[in-house]
This record gives structure tokens, sequence and C-alpha cells, in this order.
């Protein structure tokens, strides 16, 4: 049977991405696949710099999200510092944004979900940059602090990751689920975790179990410049 890498996602508070488009920063109700695999390169201690490293991940491997508990939208409000607007000028990255004279303040949103807990499955694309096994060693002792999107995420529960031999992405899914550690099952419990939508890379799902089809931008392009392209993401049903 093949071989899974799975493991529970929980924080207080999370941000899972989305489209920031001027002041306002979305997140989705689940991770994406560059959330995912962010995560996993921090684990294993690999720069943001790093553009080959980041590319071989995203090209490695599969990945499956199930959302047990969707949690609740969250919206912050506060201040930003920002450049003046410059009709042709484009700031390469944030330093170089703060480093501009003449900053002004804005106020921005950032939007968060509450309490989510979801169940992430990873298999490998051969070929794989690293094993599952190694995958599982660096998300037990993470060579970098790891948090849900955004540095005031930090987790709440232990990942723990577990390497499980399964029909499919599915059946790994509920292996994982059906281990949990008695701190995570009172946790699924306060939650009224449920079996929920299972989401996957549509290349992998089985057509028949499909339910839709959804396009997210969450397709690394170059992780340098924080550049994502679209890809397609299965529901099943």
């Amino acid at each position: 049977m093949p071989a899974f890498l799975a493991f529970t996602l929980h924080a207080p508070l999370a941000a899972f991405g989305g489209l920031a488009v001027g002041e306002r920063r979305s997140t989705w109700d689940r991770p994406g696949r560059s959330a995912v695999l962010g995560m996993i390169a921090a684990a294993l201690g690999i720069d943001r710099t790093d553009e080959a490293e980041h590319q071989a991940l995203h090209g490695g491997y599969g990945l499956a999200v199930r959302t047990d508990a969707a949690g609740r939208l969250l919206a912050d409000y506060h201040t930003a510092q920002v450049p003046p607007a410059q009709r042709g000028r484009r700031h390469p990255t944030r330093a170089h944004e703060l480093a501009t004279p003449g900053l002004s303040t804005i106020l921005t949103r950032r939007e968060y979900r509450t309490d989510a807990l979801h169940t992430v499955a990873l298999w490998e694309h051969p070929p794989a940059p690293h094993s599952l096994p190694a995958l599982r060693a660096a998300l037990l002792r993470p060579a970098y602090v790891l948090y849900l999107g955004r540095k005031g995420c930090p987790l709440g529960l232990p990942l723990g990751p577990m390497l499980i031999e399964a029909d499919g992405p599915e059946a790994a899914l509920q292996a994982r689920a059906s281990a949990a550690t008695v701190p995570e099952q009172e946790l699924r419990r306060s939650l009224h975790a449920i079996t929920g939508a299972v989401t996957m890379d549509a290349a992998a799902a089985d057509p028949a179990r499909v339910l839709r089809i959804e396009q997210k931008r969450d397709a690394l392009a170059s992780r340098a410049r924080w550049q994502f392209g679209l890809r397609a993401e299965a529901v099943l049903r």
C-alpha cells in the first residue's frame, strides 16, 4: 500500500493565506498547499531565499487536507506604515518599503480563524527531495519555530506526525484521526470535530469522488518574491 505522512494542524488563531489586496489580508477556511509546504520547509531549516529547495518541495509531494473544525472568522484591525505612492515605482520587499522616506500610516484589516482543526496527509511524487521519515523527523524537531500562517499564531497542539500505509489519502487521514492522543481526542470533542470535507490536488483525486473543482492561488511561482499561481483543488464528496 502507498505510504503517507499524516499530522494535525491546530492553533487558537490561524491565518490560512488568501488574496492580499490593498489594506485587507483575508484568510481561507483551510490551509493551502503553500502554507503546509512552507511549514515543512521551516521544519527542515530551509531558508526563504533558497528558491531551488522550495521549488523541489512543492513539486515533490501530493497533499490532502481534511477540515475537522473550520473555526470562526475573526477580524483584527491595526495600523501599518506604507511608503508614498509613486507612479512607476515598485518595492521588491517590505524592508525596501520601510526604508523609503515619507512613510504614512494606514488602517489595515487582517482575518484569522479561531480554533480551526485540520488533518493533513502528504505522499511522495518521486523524485521527492526528502523521504517521508525525514519529514516526520523534522516536524518532531523543527529547525525553526512553527506557526500557522503568521508569527502570532503558535501551534495549540503537537503535530503528532505519523507514517501510515493506506489505500489512499482519505484512508490515511482517517487512520491519523483514529490514532489521536488523549489530549487531541479531548480537543476534538471540545471543538465538536467531525469528519469534514476533504480537499486535494485535482490531478490526484478520483473523478467519481469529486464534488467540485476550486482554483486556489497557492501554487508556488517564486518564494523569494512571494509569488503564487493558480492550482486546481478538488473538494471530495
